[in-house]
């Protein structure tokens, strides 16, 4: 149980964190990077009948390079790299005697590489701008750590995510502002699950835009086509049909034109699989003009 809520907790990694995004790709030479620390601590976890079950205090901590480059006015390249990621679980310990039952264990090692390509398909003047974009999800972390092998920073599947965004921006009053929206399919190897992705994002810029404020609405939704029998290995089972629906807020400060600070929390407020608690995150981000 404990590989399927580390390495599931892993997927809650591109819920959590908020990015440029959105159906607007990077004008050509410029650029949005950021660099953050994202965590979850949790003694707690959604079942596959969407119940939540206590287990062993878990936590993994992501510190990540996130970068957004436009090669031409309609095309973005989009780099996630998770450069050092720790998973641990502490002591598990007898509730009647206190006794160690199995020792805690640790491992440090790089997160799984997302490399991904976004495509305008209208102009960045259209009313209701449409992007379209595929993200690789390289397996270069690591699937079957510790000494039990029950810890993980990646998934060990080399997956391909077809996503679609569309947004307005608009004024709310004196305050500008902005909604998004996307939809996607995960395509998955390794006889893991397939999955279908959505979200929806709004946005207010606040003290003349040096404020902004982001609520995001995230949800993934598996085929359950995965092979889920007994005999699986861990890395086959702690993937295969997870689901989650969680919400998130960040706030964005820029302290410059181009500098700023960035922090946020996300939770999964419905889930199957996964880690039933919040996950936060705390960033510098650079936009490059």
């Amino acid at each position: 149980m404990q590989k399927i809520i580390l390495s599931i907790s892993i997927l809650l990694l591109t819920a959590s964190i908020s990015y440029a995004g959105g159906p607007w790709p990077q004008p050509k030479g410029e650029g949005y990077f950021k660099l953050s620390e994202w965590w979850i601590i949790f003694d707690q976890h959604y079942t596959d009948q969407g119940l939540i079950d206590p287990n062993v205090t878990n936590g993994i901590f992501n510190t990540s390079f996130y970068g957004e480059y436009g090669v031409t006015d309609r095309f973005t390249l989009v780099l996630n790299a998770p450069l050092f990621s720790r998973a641990y679980n502490n002591n598990l310990r007898s509730a009647t005697t206190d006794e160690i039952i199995a020792p805690g264990d640790a491992i440090n090692s790089i997160g799984d590489i997302d490399l991904g390509f976004k495509f305008g398909l209208t102009g960045a003047d259209a009313k209701i701008p449409v992007a379209l974009s595929l993200t690789l999800g390289v397996p270069t972390g690591n699937s079957q750590g510790g000494i039990a092998e029950n810890l993980q920073t990646g998934d060990g599947e080399f997956n391909q995510l077809i996503q679609l965004d569309a947004g307005r921006g608009f004024n709310i009053g004196s305050a500008s502002s902005y909604i998004s929206a996307h939809i996607g399919f995960n395509n998955r190897t390794n006889d893991f699950s397939e999955e279908f992705r959505y979200g929806f994002e709004w946005g207010v810029g606040l003290f003349d835009n040096r404020f902004w404020l982001n609520t995001k609405i995230n949800g993934s939704e598996s085929f359950k086509n995965g092979f889920n029998a007994a005999s699986a290995n861990a890395t086959s089972i702690f993937a295969n049909n997870s689901e989650f629906f969680s919400i998130g807020v960040e706030g964005n400060i820029h302290l410059t034109e181009n500098f700023g600070i960035s922090a946020g929390v996300a939770n999964a407020v419905r889930g199957e699989i996964i880690a039933a608690a919040p996950s936060y995150s705390v960033g510098v981000f650079y936009q490059m003009k």
